[in-house]
């Protein structure tokens, strides 16, 4: 449970950051919303991407292996992106604000949201 946590505040701060970086392309809750409001919906958007991540992100990883290696690791952008739209789509059916302008934008938001999550989750730690 703590590494579920965890893994959810990196995730929270690591979307807060891509959001921040790249502004209308990729935004988190209302424009007219609270601070409060947009902090809710950070976390509701990274609790759905930390869950898509751990259930879904396995199984397509495993099922696209081979796929995976003859890229030497480049296909992992393309599903990371589409785990993306995923939590898109997912977050839009329970009504939190969360869009991407389109799968370029998803893949960029993927890289920065990689990094973020290395940086950040280096300071978190964690414990094994």
């Amino acid at each position: 449970m703590e590494r579920f946590l965890s893994t959810w505040l990196v995730s929270a701060v690591a979307l807060a950051f891509a959001a921040l970086i790249l502004g209308d392309h990729m935004t988190i809750g209302a424009d007219d919303a609270t601070a409060t409001q947009q902090v809710i919906a950070v976390l509701l958007v990274a609790l759905v991407f930390t869950i898509v991540n751990s259930f879904v992100g396995p199984i397509v990883k495993i099922l696209s292996l081979p796929f995976i290696i003859i890229t030497l690791g480049l296909a992992l952008l393309i599903i990371n992106a589409l785990l993306l739209l995923l939590t898109e789509q997912i977050t839009d059916a329970f009504d939190v604000a969360f869009t991407i302008d389109g799968f370029g934008w998803a893949v960029v938001a993927s890289i920065l949201i990689s990094l973020a999550q290395t940086v950040v989750g280096a300071f978190v730690g964690s414990k094994r």
